[in-house]
């Protein structure tokens, strides 16, 4: 039964190490394309990407807001 364990334990830590890449690979990928996009076309002159992003973090909050206060006033400003 050891024998088992073991080579469950090999088959478990190479599966787990395999995804971790992927997904390394995958969130790097995204974030490389999200950069690209805020740059070419959502970042303002003298902003830096980082400052872009913030800014539409904080924008986007301010509509949802804005958006559930239309809702909880039956549609009406």
């Amino acid at each position: 039964m050891g024998k088992l364990k073991d080579a469950n334990k090999k088959i478990e830590e190479t599966v787990v190490g395999s995804y971790k890449k992927v997904e390394e690979t995958v969130v790097g990928g995204y974030k490389k394309v999200e950069d690209k996009f805020v740059d070419k076309f959502l970042r303002k002159d003298g902003e830096t990407i980082e400052e872009a992003k913030e800014r539409i973090k904080k924008e986007q909050e301010e509509l949802k807001k804005k958006n559930e206060e239309i809702v909880k006033n039956g549609g009406r400003k």
